[in-house]
């Protein structure tokens, strides 16, 4: 394998996000997606802006 084969190994490639308000139980699909979809080589975040009360999910490609 050469050396520019991938070049960014290990890191998480951004493939969507989206904002919505804030939902106290989002964690838990998180959680789900993460535990269900782990095989297929995808991770999902989430972030909560307090100053404004709405979150973000963004879907990374391992």
């Amino acid at each position: 394998m050469a050396d520019n084969e991938h070049p960014e190994e290990g890191k998480l490639e951004l493939i969507a996000s989206k904002s919505f308000k804030s939902y106290d139980e989002m964690y838990r699909v998180v959680d789900f997606l993460n535990k269900t979809l782990k095989d297929k080589k995808v991770i999902f975040g989430l972030t909560k802006d307090k100053s404004n009360d709405t979150m973000s999910i963004s879907v990374y490609e391992i």
